[in-house]
This record gives structure tokens, sequence and C-alpha cells, in this order.
């Protein structure tokens, strides 16, 4: 049985990686829209900066985050001009973390949706006299479906896991801001194996679990 301490770091990160996989499908979706359609200059530069979070050490961004979003950052300190908190160690800001944290594996895989479509629908909702916003919601949406299913699953997932980011924006505040891999890094600090290994294989069934519906829901099994 896991006692309060864990279950209250299990429920925190369901609700964390909930809360920033809504918003992530929110932001990324307009984005990924527009990596797939443009042919901007600045589209190399915000695909970089989206994708940069695969090949930054974790406790690198937590760090710039932190200097950013702390009392004495740009964010820290509009936020404090309007009457704000500072978004460290709040539940606030490891959404945002979060959020940035976990950005490319949504955007990447519904960018790839939409680049799957091709121009052949989108021609045959243009010719039926539809809006872009009619094409949208009812041609490139339904057709796209896979795609934020894996991105859902993909973005869910990769929050669930998180460490070195959570742990620079939010500590390890019990009930506040310590998620359940903070709880797993405790108790092995502490050298009590039998708890951590109920977290940890909870994990591992989860992990493995993901990975069985990504492979159901591969694109040709859901024609």
């Amino acid at each position: 049985m896991l006692n309060p301490v864990d279950l209250a770091a299990v429920w925190l990160t369901l609700k964390l990686a909930g809360t920033a996989t809504a918003v992530l499908l929110l932001l990324g979706t307009p984005l990924a829209w527009w990596l797939a359609r443009t042919r901007h200059w600045a589209k190399g530069v915000i695909g970089a900066l989206v994708t940069l979070p695969l090949v930054l050490p974790p406790t690198v961004l937590g760090f710039y985050l932190l200097v950013l979003m702390g009392p004495d950052g740009i964010f820290g300190r509009l936020l404090a001009a309007g009457g704000l908190q500072p978004l460290p160690f709040t539940f606030a800001g490891l959404v945002v973390a979060s959020v940035i944290y976990s950005m490319p594996f949504v955007v990447q895989p519904l960018q790839q949706a939409f680049e799957a479509i091709g121009e052949q629908p989108l021609e045959a909702a243009a010719t039926l006299r539809a809006n872009p916003w009619d094409t949208f919601f009812a041609v490139v949406l339904p057709l796209a479906r896979p795609g934020f299913m894996t991105a859902g699953i993909l973005g869910f997932a990769h929050t669930v896991g998180e460490f070195g980011v959570v742990l620079m924006i939010g500590g390890n505040i019990p009930d506040k801001t310590q998620v359940l891999s903070m709880a797993i890094y405790n108790h092995v600090e502490a050298l009590e194996y039998e708890a951590a290994h109920r977290l940890a294989a909870g994990m591992l069934a989860f992990s493995f679990t993901v990975l069985l519906l990504l492979n159901a829901l591969k694109p040709e099994r859901l024609r």
C-alpha cells in the first residue's frame, strides 16, 4: 500500500500531466499547423526552438526557466507588477515548465499528421466553397485524428516521467510540487527500496502500456 505522501505525489503527477497535455494540445495544434503549412523564413528557427528540449539537458532548461520566472527574472517581474506571485515552487510553475519541456512530443506528431494530409483534401474543400475554419474542423481534424491521439499520449506520458525540470522549478515540496519521480528519488535516497520499487514498478507498467497504445494507434490500424 502507498502511504499518504506517495498517494499525494501520484495524484499531483496525474493532475500535472492532464493539465499540461490539455495546454499542449491547445497551443501545439495551431503551431504544428503553421509549421506544416508555412514557407516563412522563420520556420526553421521556430522548429528548432520547439525541438530544443529533445537535446537540451532538463536541468539546463529548468535552470533558465527558474532564472526567467524567478522574482528577479523578466517574467517574474511582469508577474509581480500584475500583483501575482512568482511561478517557481508552485503548481502553475510546474505546468509552464512541463508545457515547454514536452512541447516537441506534441507538436512533432501533429505536424507530421498535418503534412501527411496533403493538398488534395484541402483543394477539394475549397472547390466546395468551404472557408478555412470549416476546412480545418471538418476535413483536417478528422484526417489528423491518429496524430492527435499519439500527441496526447506522448505529451501525457512524457510529463509523467519528468524529473530534472520539475526539480529545478518545483523543488520537492510534499502535497505541492512533489511529483512521482521526486517521490521515487526520495525513497531511494532514504534507502527505502521497497517503497521505491512500488512506485517505479507502477511507472514501468505505465510506460509499457503507453508503448502498446502507440503501436495500436498506428494510422493503418485506424482506417
